[in-house]
């Protein structure tokens, strides 16, 4: 190679990474925080925090769940899996995780990181859950987790979506949600008559907990 080639080599290389946006690039250096934190940045209105919730918002979160009985968890909006370990841990051998999300990159990235035979990551709409879950061979679901930001989704969208939930339940199934605001409690209290209600000052932002019980 001539140093003319080389030169013109070093500055079209030079060019394509300095196009190359900010979050790609944080994604790249940064790992998992990298790919939460361009994902954040590519669709703010998405995702619920710049931060990962914690280990102590994971803990209370799921500590209703009863873990023996539960042959299906579905997981609306999960990121880069800061629920999706902690849900295998504690899920059945038999069991089953399914996580929905819109974001490509965080599904992309699941599939890459999360080797386990009961998880299953699934780029679509929680609006589709049910017929998500029947596509997986389930008439129902046990638990449904979801840290979406009711407040931001489009119009119509977060009343579409807590109804579609309560449907996919089995009677005494419960649509676990977290939050910074009240909104989600809004959309939950028109299908779920009993609603259990949590905080968790230990998180970037604190947040709010709910747990809405299908009798």
């Amino acid at each position: 190679m001539t140093d003319g080639a080389h030169c013109l080599n070093n500055t079209s290389e030079f060019a394509i990474r300095r196009g190359e946006t900010f979050s790609r690039r944080a994604a790249r250096f940064f790992g998992q925080w990298g790919v939460f934190f361009r994902g954040f940045l590519e669709h703010p209105k998405m995702v619920g925090s710049i931060i990962p919730s914690s280990r102590f918002t994971i803990d209370k979160m799921l500590a209703p769940v009863k873990w023996d009985e539960c042959l299906l968890f579905v997981e609306y909006g999960p990121g880069v899996g800061t629920f999706c370990r902690p849900v295998l841990e504690r899920l059945r051998r038999d069991g089953t995780l399914i996580v929905i999300d819109t974001n490509p990159l965080y599904i992309d990235y699941l599939k890459k990181t999360i080797p386990d035979g009961r998880f299953h990551a699934v780029l679509g709409s929680a609006a589709d859950v049910e017929e998500i879950v029947r596509a997986h061979g389930f008439d129902h679901a046990d638990y449904v987790l979801s840290g979406l930001p009711f407040s931001t989704l489009p119009d119509g969208v977060g009343p579409e979506i807590a109804a579609a939930t309560h449907r996919v339940l089995r009677s005494g199934g419960a649509f676990l949600v977290y939050q910074f605001s009240a909104a989600a409690r809004d959309f939950m209290a028109k299908h779920f008559a009993r609603i259990d209600s949590g905080f968790e000052a230990l998180n970037v932002l604190p947040c709010r907990l709910f747990w809405g019980w299908k009798d």
